[in-house]
């Protein structure tokens, strides 16, 4: 009898678990800032449950007091404690951040698809409103706004305001960019020749393909939306009551931390600044690699 062949072992594809660590292996700039964001998420929620919040404000311990088991982070002039002050702040740092990039990336989506799906004076509108407003500093806009306010209205839902008023042009013009070169492939015509409607076309053949962009958009806009709440809360343009970390800096330059020897009060938020900003630019590059076929690494 002639031997036959044992029958070939099925090849075993990798889980998408492992498809995604290999990726992160690879995108080391992506895996470090999801792992910094990760930490002070992790930070911010543990402290939450654990603290009591109402020390993030004035008048709730002692003044002045170095870090200590009782206060690892310290107290401030104000009589705050500063690891309150950091838990509360760095959460209300993350809505101002979420809100003003969630409404800007939305906005920007919005626009850009009807501005390069639909073309015409359309299309012509709203691109040359973007062409005539980019120019404008945007730091100055924001200072002028928050500071012509009178600062007892302001509030965390204002503050998102203000940053979001122009933080729509840059994901308006990505996107629209993105759509015109999407609508010309032979996917997109063979929907319209199928008798596929506008919105189908839009919502189910070029949107999908167009969620990583989306995606490195949003990251990009809660990274400018986060720092442009810091340095209008370090210029005391903020709700100066509220714990923001830029108000603790602003309070701390304010009171003369460094010259009377409070060297604790500024430093943990300017590291948590540091690190909240950081984390989202690597997130933000790597995001890029991912949705940029030109620049994305094949294993």
């Amino acid at each position: 009898m002639i031997a036959t062949a044992a029958p070939e072992a099925d090849i075993q594809q990798p889980s998408r678990l492992t498809l995604i660590l290999r990726y992160l292996k690879r995108n080391k700039g992506l895996a470090i800032g999801l792992a910094i964001l990760l930490a002070l998420i992790l930070f911010t929620v543990i402290g939450m449950l654990t603290i009591n919040p109402k020390q993030a404000y004035p008048l709730s311990v002692a003044t002045k007091k170095p870090p200590s088991l009782q206060y690892p982070f310290g107290t401030d002039f104000f009589g705050r404690n500063l690891l309150a002050a950091m838990v509360v702040g760095m959460w209300q740092t993350a809505i101002i951040g979420l809100i003003a990039g969630g409404i800007g990336t939305f906005i920007g989506v919005v626009l850009g698809f009807i501005s390069a799906y639909f073309g015409g004076w359309v299309d012509s509108t709203i691109r040359t409103i973007c062409q005539i407003l980019t120019p404008i500093p945007v730091l100055l806009i924001q200072v002028v706004v928050a500071g012509s306010l009178d600062k007892r209205d302001v509030t965390i839902i204002t503050m998102a305001l203000i940053v979001v008023m122009l933080a729509w042009m840059g994901p308006t013009l990505v996107v629209r960019a993105q759509v015109l070169t999407m609508k010309e492939r032979q996917f997109v015509s063979v929907a319209k020749l199928s008798g596929v409607g506008d919105l189908s076309i839009i919502f189910k053949e070029i949107l999908p393909n167009l969620l990583p962009f989306i995606a490195a958009a949003f990251v990009g806009q809660v990274f400018s939306a986060v720092f442009a709440s810091f340095y209008l809360a370090v210029l005391g343009l903020g709700p100066l009551r509220e714990p923001l970390l830029g108000n603790i800096i602003w309070a701390a330059q304010l009171q003369g931390a460094f010259f009377n020897g409070w060297w604790w009060w500024p430093i943990a938020p300017s590291v948590a600044m540091i690190l909240i900003l950081g984390s989202l630019a690597l997130i933000n590059m790597g995001l890029d690699e991912l949705a940029n076929p030109r620049v994305r690494r094949t294993e």
